[in-house]
């Protein structure tokens, strides 16, 4: 991770207004932002480890633990959610053995829920990785993880 970071500081000046493109960069680098590359991206920028803290929870973009090898993500927007989105992230959890939030013990599931993935017309609908699994219902949503034969 040293060597990453080093990387990355290279393209800045340590300012402290270069701090959320440093992390978005950390981020994309590592997966997420671990709590050593957050100290350090403290002392290179000169903010506050609790500053770096509160600009990185501040935005959703950033995630404090590694995803899986599969990220899903559950649309909770207005469509998905009125044509059953609750069942479809009921019945991913009961397949993955995961809940909202989670990421799998093997690293190869992460599953959480977002505002919108703007597929609207193709409600209730999820995104594994880039792809979107649209129309769902549980019996879908089964099929999708079906053991031994999961994406």
């Amino acid at each position: 991770m040293e060597k990453s970071l080093n990387e990355i500081f290279s393209s800045f000046d340590g300012k402290k207004e270069e701090l959320i493109p440093i992390l978005q960069r950390v981020q994309t680098v590592l997966g997420y932002l671990p709590e050593e590359a957050m100290f350090k991206i403290a002392g290179f920028t000169g903010v506050p480890e609790s500053g770096v803290y509160a600009v990185a929870t501040f935005y959703a973009q950033f995630r404090f633990t590694p995803i899986g090898r599969n990220h899903i993500m559950v649309c909770r927007g207005t469509a998905c959610y009125v044509r059953g989105a609750s069942r479809i992230l009921e019945e991913i959890e009961k397949q993955l053995g995961i809940h909202e939030g989670e990421t799998s013990s093997d690293m190869e599931y992460s599953l959480e829920t977002v505002a919108c993935i703007g597929a609207c017309g193709l409600s209730p609908c999820i995104m594994i990785n880039k792809k979107v699994e649209a129309k769902l219902n549980p019996k879908k949503v089964a099929k999708l993880f079906v053991k031994g034969d999961k994406k």
